[in-house]
């Protein structure tokens, strides 16, 4: 069936979509390909399509379906959606999702290449045409591009113009093959049973589609509305700063309506299961944002971390109908920001869910039981300077300062005022503020991840990051003091003054770095409020169990060997590296200084360096594919044999 004739059927309501697919998800890049692709005439693949009776289909979108027989798109969804868009030079009726994908793309007569629309580059010059407008116009457009382009005496050869706007327009023309499921497929006892299992199987082989995806499109079966019905949970999160994704909410009913995290368990769950199902997770996961943000602070998007624990602590609330007491509220958010912050859900997030959700089951519902785990898996579960020694607003610990400084009730610098979000003065929308400026501190030649180290951050109001500006703190945190008594020790300044000193940053950060240890540690045993100590002891530290910085002068050697790699044009290694059990997601081993994906990412392999560590470390290390140096020096004579020396034979010549 040619391209031009499947349009015109989405049009008249032929073809349409049913409601169990997902929304639209492609971007530019895949919309580019896929254009260039037809117009050099390569194939793109075919559609799949369900026959059935427009009479009771559920199909998306608010238009009637036409009387007779319907084609719902099953499987072509994404591409049909990106040529309708930009031939038409609108999205079509059952669209859900960004037009921008498809909107403003443009077709370079010279070199036969499509870009989306730079106004720089293309608005002057006849060579770019803009695809969809050729695609409304016709015959008459490409009439009209020919005498722009000939016209022009600043084109410095001939272009055969109507030749390669007549393959442009071509792609009208290109016959796809449509795939035809009928009733003789799906019989008349469950037809679209049928038609979702078919879905799946054709779906479930490659990366279309996630495992959430998948589930959702079997329970639509039986609950053509669910997608719409999540998806309108989701906008009402967004509408209060939270951004989830669809398979997280699922994840959520999943492990509530199953105790499973796995979505398989979900697919022979009944309509009203599900329903009711997702009527109980929002419940509880608004009573655990609520907790989150009024006892932690955290109350946005930017900051919320450790999202896969809240699938967890939905189950839990659950089991609770009455108000949480204060001490279980803190245990609760206890375990919630150490499973976070400790990165329990990065690894095999399925295993994990059900490990924890397998202790809520066998404790009946203990959140001491859920504690013990946690000391299990990951340790001591207290702060040590290392813990801050991080760079950039994506480094694990930055949500833990937010926490800080609202926990603690830091106060704003400029006003005085404690740090809240809501603030309703002019200027009062919070900003990261650097304590020393950046711009100050690469005057000096400090690295990138130096300046934005994690010690270096504080959260002010817009109006006093403006008053700061690019100043140093010998140079204004004696007006703050002064005006506003405590204020800096409220942000865990270091009170010496040789310390607010550019020379001396490094110096600053490090004391600033215990002081935030220290207060973490003060918030989070309030926060636990005394509860009775485990009968479980906790495993011994992560230094004597699993390796790790321990001392100062390793430090200042892991610093060094650093700052060398930098001089040497190669990446900074990740320090204090976790390394966790694929299946049980438990902590193994803490690599001093490591690049997990090598020197030059896909080219070498995994590399560490462990400084005084056990054999049992290195042990651990070199089973997970690390090559293991004990010196610096020995690091440093590999990196200038096998990578430098390599990457200068690999040159041309």
């Amino acid at each position: 069936m040619q391209i031009a004739t499947i349009l015109d059927h989405i049009d008249s309501g032929q073809m349409a979509l049913p409601r169990f697919q997902r929304g639209y998800v492609w971007n530019r890049e895949q919309v580019r390909r896929l254009f260039h692709s037809l117009y050099r005439r390569f194939p793109i693949g075919s559609l799949l399509v369900w026959v059935t009776d427009s009479q009771g289909a559920e199909s998306r979108g608010d238009g009637e379906l036409p009387p007779g027989q319907v084609k719902l798109l099953m499987d072509g969804q994404q591409r049909m959606t990106s040529l309708y868009g930009v031939m038409r030079g609108r999205a079509p009726d059952f669209f859900d999702g960004d037009s921008w994908s498809f909107s403003g793309l443009w077709f370079n007569l010279d070199e036969e290449v499509f870009e989306f629309y730079q106004k720089v580059k293309m608005a002057d010059d006849p060579l770019w045409v803009n695809v969809s407008t050729l695609m409304k116009s016709g015959a008459a457009g490409v009439d009209e591009i020919y005498r722009r382009v000939t016209a022009n005496p600043d084109l410095a050869g001939p272009v055969d113009v109507v030749g390669k706007l007549l393959r442009l327009l071509g792609i009208r023309e290109v016959d796809l093959h449509v795939h035809e499921i009928t009733q003789e497929v799906t019989g008349t006892d469950d037809p679209i049973g049928v038609v979702v299992d078919i879905f799946n199987r054709v779906n479930s082989g490659g990366t279309k589609l996630s495992k959430g995806d998948l589930a959702l499109a079997k329970i639509s079966a039986d609950w053509p509305h669910a997608r719409e019905t999540m998806n309108a949970r989701l906008k009402a999160w967004e509408d209060v700063g939270y951004n989830f994704k669809l398979d997280w909410l699922l994840r959520s009913v999943n492990t509530l309506v199953t105790g499973e995290a796995k979505f398989t368990y979900l697919h022979d769950r009944t309509r009203v299961e599900v329903e009711q199902g997702l009527e109980r997770a929002t419940r509880c996961l608004n009573v655990a944002l609520d907790l989150i943000a009024a006892r932690l602070g955290l109350d946005h998007d930017r900051v919320l971390f450790g999202r896969y624990a809240l699938p967890v602590m939905v189950r839990y609330l659950d089991g609770k109908p009455n108000r949480l007491t204060a001490d279980e509220q803190g245990k609760l958010l206890y375990w919630y920001a150490h499973a976070a912050m400790w990165g329990r859900f990065s690894g095999s997030t399925e295993t994990v869910i059900d490990r924890d959700l397998e202790i809520l089951e066998t404790s009946g519902g203990s959140l001491d039981a859920l504690l013990d785990e946690l000391r299990l898996w990951k340790g001591e579960l207290n702060f040590v300077p290392a813990h801050f020694d991080a760079w950039s607003v994506g480094a694990r610990f930055y949500p833990v300062l937010y926490i800080l400084t609202r926990m603690g009730q830091a106060k704003d610098w400029g006003t005085g005022l404690p740090i809240r979000k809501g603030l309703l003065a002019a200027g009062s929308r919070l900003e990261l503020h650097h304590i020393f400026p950046k711009s100050r501190l690469y005057e000096r030649d400090y690295t990138r991840s130096q300046v934005n180290a994690l010690a270096n951050f504080c959260f002010q109001t817009q109006a006093t990051n403006l008053w700061i500006s690019n100043r140093l703190p010998k140079e204004y945190f004696a007006a703050v003091e002064e005006q506003h008594p405590g204020a800096l020790a409220s942000q865990w300044v270091p009170p010496d003054p040789e310390l607010w000193k550019r020379k001396n940053y490094m110096d600053f950060l490090e004391a600033r770095r215990q002081l935030l240890a220290a207060e973490a540690q003060r918030c989070f045993d309030e926060l636990l409020r005394g509860a009775v100590e485990s009968a479980i002891p906790a495993a011994p530290s992560a230094r004597t169990a699993v390796g790790g910085i321990a001392t100062d002068s390793e430090r200042e050697e892991i610093d060094e060997v650093n700052s060398w790699m930098e001089t040497q044009r190669l990446p900074r290694g990740h320090t204090n590296l976790s390394l966790s059990d694929d299946v049980t997601g438990e902590q193994r081993a803490v690599l001093d200084l490591a690049w997990p994906d090598g020197i030059q990412a896909g080219l070498t392999q995994p590399v560490a360096l462990l400084l005084e560590e056990p054999p049992e470390v290195l042990a651990v290390a070199s089973a997970s594919g690390y090559r293991c140096f004990t010196s610096a020096s020995a690091f440093q004579a590999y990196v200038l044999a096998e990578i430098l020396d390599g990457v200068a034979n690999r040159l041309p010549t």
